[in-house]
């Protein structure tokens, strides 16, 4: 055989190997993904995610928009509300790009080991992912420190976002 056709029968096995072992974890990857996004912190009286902000804003405008019950979309069982039809459609084409992180508890709260409600309006986009703060201070404590809390809160969050599914 020769040197070539060994090398291409090395990398389709390689190739084979690694497309068995995706066949195995990606089912399991979505299932754990999906559970990320099952749950997220509503506006009691409107039932709108972020205090009905614009989910899309906070990556295109200095300031996140407030949005009009004009462009409401429902997703995952939870309204979501758009300053404009442009960011509904954006939106409706990849959610799992724009809607915070945790289902909008305070990633402060979440790196400490409990649930606490984000304030839409005290955030940071990180790693172009939205994250919701309890406060300003948490968020000034984020700051320092980035990668690890948002590590410590992914360590978390499946244990606490299982609690909340039990209440």
């Amino acid at each position: 055989m020769s040197k070539q056709r060994l090398t291409i029968s090395r990398l389709a096995v390689l190739c084979l190997s690694l497309c068995a072992v995706f066949y195995l974890v990606a089912p399991s990857f979505a299932q754990t993904s999906r559970n990320f996004l099952a749950m997220y912190v509503t506006d009691p009286l409107s039932g709108s995610a972020i205090e009905g902000m614009d989910p899309v804003s906070y990556f295109t405008e200095p300031e996140p928009l407030m949005g009009k019950s004009d462009y409401e979309f429902s997703w995952k069982g939870v309204s979501w509300f758009f300053a404009t039809e442009a960011n509904k459609e954006v939106f409706r084409a990849a959610p799992e790009a724009y809607v915070p992180q945790f289902g909008g508890y305070g990633l402060a709260g979440l790196a400490r080991g409990y649930l606490s409600n984000g304030n839409p309006r005290i955030y940071y986009v990180y790693n172009r992912r939205l994250y919701l703060f309890y406060s300003a201070g948490n968020r000034e404590a984020f700051l320092l420190e980035k990668a690890a809390m948002v590590n410590f809160a992914f360590d978390n969050w499946l244990e606490l976002r299982d609690q909340l599914a039990r209440q």
